[in-house]
């Protein structure tokens, strides 16, 4: 999950590192979503940051997050969570 704020938006960058890792890895292990953090309560202690926040979710639960936008490692927890 792309976790962001409003008056920041989500990170658009990282849509193509999502993009590739899903093809490699097939589209039934690996879901994306964005979540603006302002309106979902459940998000609510990842409000008021202003860096790129990645949430990795198993099951139902939170298994890794990733704080800022740096690929190398989001693509690394991602694999790793898989």
């Amino acid at each position: 999950v792309d976790a962001f704020q409003a008056w920041c938006g989500p990170c658009k960058t990282v849509v193509d590192l999502f993009r590739k890792i899903r093809n490699e890895v097939g589209s039934d292990l690996l879901h994306f979503a964005v979540a603006e953090v302002d309106s979902i309560d459940a998000l609510e202690k990842y409000r008021g940051k202003c860096e790129p926040l990645f949430l990795c979710y198993t099951g139902g639960e939170l298994v890794a997050v990733v704080r800022g936008m740096n690929a190398p490692l989001l693509q690394k927890t991602i694999l790793e969570q898989l």
